[in-house]
């Protein structure tokens, strides 16, 4: 009998060793590393001589038909997924737990469902049981959803093979399931990989669009993400803080359209709900008189959010003063006090400073600088901004205001909101009848609008 050879896979990134170790050279992550039963040593290590089939090869401008689409009618996931479902099509949800994966595609698939298409909701951490006492709680007793719970891949495939194929069909989570011709424990990586493979092989097959709720490592990540991203269609990952209301569901991954595309809900007692207007949200609750604040006018895909972000700055006695950042990148705040320090003279360096991105979103594209340095500014000096009035713009380490993209549109979102004002880098022309334009060049010139006598 063949002996089976022995691998060892870290469970976070996928990567496979001849040995155990500590450390992943892939990831950096410790302690992630098992053992796992691999190929049988007897197999055959190439292909025999037998020709397979001559596959058709095509041009790049032969036409095309255009891949249809199935809206779900929740306008915001609709938006994220760039326009709709793709029949065939697999799509991976990832989160972080409690963040409102499962109520999602729940409310998804009532919705597909009372539109008539067949969609089917496997389960295997929870019972059919919870799952029907959480469609009463949000409303969706009457959708006709088929509830299945099980583990085993072999009996799931099984049962979808029955009848006509579904529309739709949901998998939470795809770490719960198991092949039984795998001998490793559910969760692991050559059971996610396998059980990832046949389920969208069967979606490919069907044309059944298929989602799979993936669980999310300790920083973040879908756990197996180099097995489970590079085989799906569409990647969405589900954002937001439980201590707020608001959900970000952002698309990452998209072979049918764009990424970068989000969709914002507030999570209420009676399920998720759609934001249409995400930037009044994010600044209901904004006093344009304290210090320390600043409206930013941003971009999430095709969309302009304006969002508040919150400074403090306090003088402090310890040899390493506290830096504390929600919402955005800690190494961008390092960079900016930098520039601060060294271009204008601010003297942070022996200063807590603390910073929050208002409502629980993640601000990622550099348009930022200018907001949080002026969030900084207001702070130390405790004079506000001007009322009404947005910030955006890129600090170069030079200390320049570099432009950015989609001026057009950060205007007009703030002119829609009722902002009069906009402090803006110099460069690209932008024209606003609505808005009043202060250009800055220089991160001086910034400091100058609050310390117009100069840093004492």
């Amino acid at each position: 009998m063949a002996k089976a050879l022995k691998s060892y896979v870290c469970g976070d990134c996928g990567a496979v060793y001849s040995r155990w170790q500590g450390k992943c050279d892939d990831c950096g992550d410790w302690n992630t590393i098992a053992e796992e039963k691999a190929a049988v040593s007897g197999a055959p290590k190439g292909l025999s001589g037998k020709k397979g089939r001559s596959i058709h090869l095509t041009s790049l401008d032969e036409p095309i038909e255009e891949a249809p689409r199935i809206l779900v009618g929740i306008d915001e996931l609709d938006r994220a997924l760039g326009g709709g479902l793709v029949p065939g099509s697999a799509i991976l949800i990832g989160g972080d737990p409690g963040i409102g994966k499962s109520t999602l595609v729940l409310q998804a698939m009532a919705a597909l469902a009372l539109k008539g298409k067949d969609c089917v909701y496997i389960s295997g951490e929870e019972a059919t049981a919870q799952i029907q006492m959480r469609a009463r709680r949000l409303g969706l007793s009457a959708a006709p959803i088929k509830l299945g719970c099980e583990t085993n891949l072999r009996d799931i495939l099984s049962t979808l093979d029955h009848g006509k194929p579904p529309c739709a069909v949901v998998i939470d989570s795809i770490q719960t399931l198991y092949a039984d011709h795998v001998e490793s424990a559910p969760g692991t990586v050559s059971q996610v990989r396998v059980c990832a493979h046949e389920i969208i092989s069967y979606a490919k097959r069907k044309g059944t669009i298929v989602l799979l709720v993936g669980h999310v490592t300790k920083d973040g990540q879908i756990a197996g993400p180099r097995v489970l991203e590079h085989m799906v269609d569409t990647v969405l990952y589900f954002e937001g803080d439980r201590g707020h209301q608001f959900r970000i569901l952002r698309a990452v991954k998209n072979r049918f359209g764009g990424t970068d595309e989000i969709g914002v809900f507030e999570m209420t007692g009676a399920g998720l709900e759609q934001v249409t207007n995400p930037s009044a949200l994010f600044l209901a609750d904004h006093n344009a008189r304290e210090p320390g604040s600043a409206v930013f006018a941003g971009i999430e895909g095709s969309r302009p959010v304006l969002v508040e972000i919150q400074a403090l700055v306090a003088r402090s006695s310890a040899a390493n003063p506290r830096r504390a950042v929600v919402g955005w990148d800690s190494g961008r705040l390092a960079m900016v006090l930098a520039v601060l320090d060294a271009r204008a003279g601010l003297g942070l360096a022996g200063c807590d400073v603390y910073l929050n991105v208002a409502g629980g979103l993640k601000v990622s594209e550099p348009a930022a600088d200018i907001a949080v340095a002026a969030a900084l500014i207001s702070s130390l000096s405790q004079i506000p901004l001007p009322e009404e009035t947005v910030i955006f713009g890129e600090i170069s380490l030079s200390g320049d205001i570099r432009s950015v993209s989609q001026s057009e549109a950060r205007l007009k979102e703030s002119a829609k909101l009722g902002f009069t004002r906009a402090m803006l880098p110099k460069g690209k022309k932008t024209n606003s009848s609505t808005i009043q334009l202060h250009t800055i060049a220089r991160v001086a010139d910034l400091v100058a609008h609050f310390f117009p006598d100069g840093i004492e």
